[in-house]
């Protein structure tokens, strides 16, 4: 099956119950196991300043789902956790599941990018990438170590 990450974010409410609560759901989603999950890292909000700090972490999943479904999946656990899309982009949010990676997949389509566009950008995905697979390599941008390395 192949392996998917998917970063996790949440900074309404009870943050860690609700990014619990996202893994639970995606664990009994038919066709996708939950095989790792990151440490959760309290970090300052990007882009959109005025909002209560983020709780980040990843999940590592194996999946016989196709990168478009499971995208679907991810955003049905959005809403069912009281996700609203609206408001500022980059806003607060009581949950966000980023599809990040999909194999060594590179997907360019309306509404789906594999891999995740900015992830390369943001200490807050790669870190916790970096803890469940530190030999990953980011199609199209290289070696995570050294995504992680440049941003310092």
């Amino acid at each position: 099956m192949p392996r998917a990450f998917v970063a996790l974010g949440s900074n309404l409410g009870d943050r860690e119950a609700t990014i619990l609560r996202a893994l639970a759901a995606l664990a009994a989603e038919p066709g996708i196991e939950v095989v790792r999950v990151s440490s959760l890292r309290d970090t300052e909000p990007v882009g959109y300043r005025g909002q209560p700090r983020f709780l980040n972490g990843a999940a590592e999943l194996e999946t016989d789902l196709e990168p478009r479904e499971l995208l679907v999946r991810l955003l049905e656990i959005e809403r069912s956790l009281g996700r609203v899309r609206e408001g500022p982009p980059m806003g607060p949010r009581t949950i966000d599941l980023d599809l990040l990676l999909y194999g060594d997949q590179q997907i360019v389509e309306a509404g789906l990018q594999v891999p995740h566009p900015r992830m390369h950008e943001r200490a807050f995905v790669l870190e916790p990438l970096a803890e469940l697979n530190p030999s990953l390599v980011v199609p199209g941008k290289g070696p995570l170590k050294s995504l992680l390395a440049a941003l310092d």
